[in-house]
């Protein structure tokens, strides 16, 4: 299975995010051309190869305007001056924007804090939530794409709507409004859509200590929006005078993460460095991003089971919350005819799930089933290593999922979407692609044909 890590030793922020994305092999033309399916105003993209503190990774920005050109030396210097921030470890323009929220009714106004060479870059956009979902839902983006942009910004709103006491649809956005960071989020979206993984885990969330100065006056870091977005993840401060997690960049955590904490078990393929604007004392200002394919152990997995029982609930809903269940991350949902009280003829409802899943495994049952209550347990789960291989048909490439057993291939699988696709394009039945794909496979491993129903496994 291929994933990806994301490593915060320093924080987070949307501009470092894109900024790995691109290391990693997301060309910058992608990024541009996706930016022409969205109605943004005239604007022009930086990924420039920096290091910091010994480490080379791409720094990337989004200035406002025609391209202008720089000599190389030029560009350096300003760059670096146009993305710093009095108080961020790593700002790009609007990224830090704690305290930049207001009412949309409110007739108060922050004061800039930009200097006039940034002012010059970023323009001076106040967009309202509903401004925000109607410029994305309107464009041309992929589905993909635009929900989970869509999910970032309303992260976002619903943080500062709490913390300000109002609608969040009345949530106004300030510099993260702005072109930047709306920029900032939906090429983040693109990267992860294009880079094709399964599953993203980011490490223990690290930020700063200390204050930051907002358009309301002094706050502590981690920001109010930080601390909300992040609510049930772990997070810890190190001695650093700066802010390192964004509220954005903790609201691009809040949206992907299938964990935060520790990497599961992995083997790395590629890694890629996003760059910080400061160059933090004794630290690396940089955000690690690791493609990987993840090892499934073979020995013994503690996971928790989570049951309900439901008897009023029409097949067509029950099948629209066991998707929700899946989507919370569910290693395994399924259901099973029970009989209840009253000799009424039931559904009993079964999820297992890592035990840092329980609570939002558990919200999406109570959410989207008629149940009162669930009941769970500790329970251990013994799975195959597993790990993928592709094989050359005459349908085209296709991928097989291997179980091992103390490094013995013990069950061979073709991945049933691709051979779905696949089918779908030849014109021919699933179980021929389906047979051609193990054939495919059992002829590279012993470089001759065997009968395919000697490759039964799951």
């Amino acid at each position: 299975m291929r994933i990806l890590c994301v490593d915060c030793f320093s924080g987070i922020s949307g501009d470092m995010f894109v900024g790995a994305l691109t290391d990693l092999g997301v060309a910058p033309s992608v990024f541009e051309w996706e930016l022409t399916k969205i109605a943004l105003e005239d604007h022009h993209l930086h990924f420039e190869r920096q290091q910091r503190k010994g480490i080379a990774g791409v720094k990337f920005g989004v200035h406002a305007g025609a391209v202008h050109v720089h000599s190389q030396h030029e560009h350096h210097e300003d760059h670096d001056h146009q993305h710093e921030h009095d108080h961020g470890g790593h700002h790009h323009h609007g990224d830090h924007d704690h305290g930049h929220y207001e009412h949309a009714d409110s007739p108060d106004k922050p004061s800039s804090k930009h200097t006039v060479d940034e002012l010059e870059l970023v323009p001076d956009a106040h967009r309202t939530y509903r401004d925000i979902v109607q410029l994305i839902e309107e464009s041309d983006l992929s589905d993909f794409t635009k929900k989970h942009s869509l999910g970032v910004f309303r992260r976002l709103a619903v943080a500062e709507a709490k913390i300000h006491g109002c609608s969040i649809d009345d949530v106004r956005f300030h510099e993260v409004g702005a072109l930047d960071s709306i920029v900032d989020i939906v090429l983040a979206c693109v990267g992860i859509e294009s880079l094709d993984v399964a599953e993203i885990h980011f490490s223990q969330m690290v930020d700063g200590q200390g204050s930051i100065h907002c358009a309301h006056g002094e706050y502590p870091i981690p920001s109010p929006a930080t601390i909300e977005i992040l609510a049930g993840l772990p997070i810890t401060q190190i001695a650093v005078p700066f802010e390192l997690i964004t509220p954005t960049g903790a609201a691009l955590v809040a949206e992907f993460q299938s964990s935060v904490g520790t990497f599961p078990a992995i083997r790395p393929t590629k890694t890629g460095y996003g760059l910080g604007s400061r160059d933090l004392p004794e630290r690396a200002n940089v955000l690690r991003a690791i493609l990987a394919d993840k090892i499934f152990s073979s020995g013994p997995e503690r996971l928790v089971e989570v049951q309900a029982t439901i008897d009023d609930m029409t097949p067509e809903l029950l099948g629209a919350a066991i998707d929700k269940i899946r989507e919370a991350g569910a290693a395994e949902a399924f259901f099973s005819p029970v009989q209840m009280k009253k000799s009424r003829p039931g559904i009993l409802l079964t999820t297992l799930c890592r035990p840092d899943q329980l609570g939002e495994v558990q919200e999406m049952i109570l959410r989207h089933t008629s149940t009162f209550g669930v009941r769970y347990r500790e329970v251990d789960r013994l799975a195959l290593e597993r790990t993928f291989v592709s094989v050359t048909t005459p349908y085209g490439s296709l991928a097989i999922k291997l179980g091992m057993l103390g490094g013995e291939v013990i069950q061979v699988a073709p991945e049933f979407e691709d051979c779905r696709k696949a089918a779908e394009k030849a014109g021919v039945p699933i179980k021929t692609v389906y047979d051609a794909a193990l054939q495919g496979y059992y002829q590279t491993v012993h470089g001759s044909p065997v009968a395919v129903h000697a490759a039964k496994g799951a």
